[in-house]
């Protein structure tokens, strides 16, 4: 009776609480005393470290050694000794929930290079391709039968990982790295990195930011049916479409029942959607950082700060000066004022109608002419209520909506351009209005990319960054357009990107997940954790931009600076400061 009492107390002391559920239903992983100690303990240099690590025996037997240790010190916190021996004694390192695995359709050179025209590009994109073979995981099938020992979430099929840290699959970047994959022609491994996803779609009802239990409750922006289009277009797998096409409805209509909201404009109701988390708590894989940045606050306030923090998670943006609401309207702050789940974001409704698009595609297809009109008939309606709430006449371009001060915001961020990359507007001058915005925000004058937005805020996903899936948008999206302005545009953005990671390929021999716009072939900084090797998305958009633009691209030698980039702002009609 006396340990149990004492347990008890040990637990209301030490644990953080919140009327949401937490992040899992996992005590060890995403909730309870171990998960507290041992992260507020800083054992590791990473929080992710811990809660990627394998119990030895069921979640049960670990609990309970806990209880029985923690109630013989002083208010049950258990000294950093005595945490590494228990820990050492109760859980494994991460990368035991993986075995060696080859992708069996992997090929030394894909058809694809031999329209890379520069030989240093052609011979650097032979060595992204081989980089498939070191971010291939196979999980091991002691995950299927004892999940409960692992936070990772068991797939049926191998998968490729971002790399670095991101140990597991993740939710958007795969939609790059499937891209990549479909070029350097590994159709079997595409193929069931997407049943993977539809596993998860049936098993969660959407699929989670990435592969582990601590994922459960948010997701990312839904590129699942984009996925689907990819492998379609490679292989015209009607059967394929057909299986898929219901779990693809069902992921989206779990966006438009959880992620949605109404807004009046002028007496007409208009509903989009937004990145929104309830689960309460820090976040497990950053349990410190959510932790010390609601020190002070209410409890009210901190459980609201952990829930948008989870909404820019779940964005993919985090984090961004673009979720700060400080009651000013405006993109100044602190992550503490993060509010992402009280903005309505460009780019996810952007994404959404084009899914919207793409499914009546997909029914059209399927010989269901029903569907494929409802679906378009969806597509139509929130391209109306983007151009309601988010298109600005003035600027020429679609910024984020506040619920809060129900107002457009208008700083410059690359997702200001997504409908154009979409093509989800009503009218045809619109996307050329869109160039002119581009090039009159100052986001062009960057050598070696578009910045995330021009606020420095420390956040990674603010200036001086750059990451992979924003310029490969924003150049998709501008070569769609039909002036020829916007196709050089397009080539321009390219042909620095291209530069940038090939630069710093040159001088670290690997790819990283973001740049730095300021920095001839620098990775790029700041935020929660040291910039990442690997990197999938970044390979993915490499070789998808070597495919489109092989013919013209060109390494350039070792030169940067004005005798590269004067004839691209020339080009753009813009003059070197």
């Amino acid at each position: 009776m006396h340990d149990s009492v004492v347990f008890l107390f040990v637990t209301v002391c030490v644990c953080v609480k919140s009327s949401l559920p937490p992040p899992c239903d996992s005590e060890i992983y995403c909730s309870g005393s171990i998960l507290h100690q041992v992260q507020t303990a800083k054992l590791f240099d990473d929080d992710k470290y811990f809660v990627d690590m394998k119990l030895r025996s069921a979640p049960g037997n670990v609990l309970s050694a806990f209880q029985n240790l923690s109630s013989a010190f002083p208010n049950g916190t258990v000294p950093p000794e005595e945490l590494r021996e228990f820990l050492n004694a109760n859980f494994e390192n991460p990368g035991t929930e993986f075995e060696p695995w080859m992708p069996s359709d992997w090929q030394d050179k894909p058809k694809f290079l031999n329209g890379v025209a520069d030989d240093e590009l052609r011979k650097w994109g032979e060595k992204i391709h081989h980089l498939w073979k070191d971010l291939s995981r196979k999980i091991h099938s002691s995950v299927k039968d004892h999940p409960e020992l692992y936070s990772q979430i068991y797939m049926p099929y191998p998968v490729v990982v971002p790399g670095g840290r991101f140990r597991e699959i993740y939710y958007w970047d795969s939609y790059w790295v499937i891209n990549g994959l479909l070029l350097s022609e590994m159709t079997n491994t595409t193929y069931g990195m997407i049943q993977n996803f539809l596993y998860l779609v049936d098993r969660y009802g959407f699929v989670p930011n990435g592969g582990r239990v601590y994922y459960e409750r948010r997701s990312q922006p839904p590129f699942l049916p984009l996925m689907v289009e990819s492998y379609y277009q490679a292989t015209k797998d009607k059967e394929f479409l057909r299986e898929a096409l219901p779990v693809l409805e069902k992921e989206y209509q779990f966006w438009m029942q959880n992620r949605s909201v109404v807004v009046k404009v002028n007496g007409s109701d208009h509903i989009l959607n937004r990145f929104h988390v309830q689960a309460g708590l820090p976040r497990p894989e950053s349990y410190t950082d959510d932790l010390e940045l609601a020190e002070g606050l209410t409890d009210e306030l901190k459980e609201q700060l952990w829930t948008d923090l989870k909404a820019g998670a779940e964005s993919g943006w985090d984090f961004s000066s673009r979720w700060y609401l400080n009651g000013d309207g405006h993109g100044t702050g602190t992550l503490r004022e993060t509010r992402t789940g009280q903005i309505l974001p460009s780019d996810l409704n952007a994404l959404l109608c084009r899914n919207e698009k793409t499914l009546a595609s997909f029914h059209q297809l399927l010989g269901d002419h029903d569907s494929a009109a409802r679906f378009q008939q969806a597509a139509a309606r929130r391209t109306a209520a983007m151009e309601a709430l988010l298109w600005d006449e003035e600027s020429g371009a679609w910024f984020d909506y506040s619920l809060l001060t129900h107002s457009r915001r208008s700083e410059f961020y690359p997702s200001n351009l997504a409908p154009v990359w979409a093509q989800c507007f009503s009218e045809p001058g619109m996307g050329e209005r869109a160039v002119q915005y581009l090039k009159g925000s100052g986001a062009l004058k960057y050598p070696n990319g578009i910045p995330t937005s021009l606020v420095d805020s420390g956040q990674q996903w603010d200036y001086p960054n750059a990451w992979p899936p924003l310029q490969h948008m924003l150049i998709e999206g501008l070569s769609k357009l039909p002036s020829a302005e916007a196709k050089e545009l397009a080539f321009d953005l390219a042909q620095r990107w291209i530069r940038t990671n090939w630069l710093a390929f040159s001088k670290y021999e690997a790819m990283f997940e973001k740049y730095d716009v300021n920095g001839d072939g620098k990775p790029g900084g700041g935020g929660e954790y040291e910039v990442q090797l690997g990197f999938g998305w970044s390979n993915g958009v490499a070789l998808q931009l070597l495919d489109q633009y092989g013919p013209r691209l060109s390494s350039g030698g070792r030169r940067v600076g004005s005798d590269l980039l004067l004839p691209l702002l020339v080009s753009v009609g813009l003059a070197l400061p």
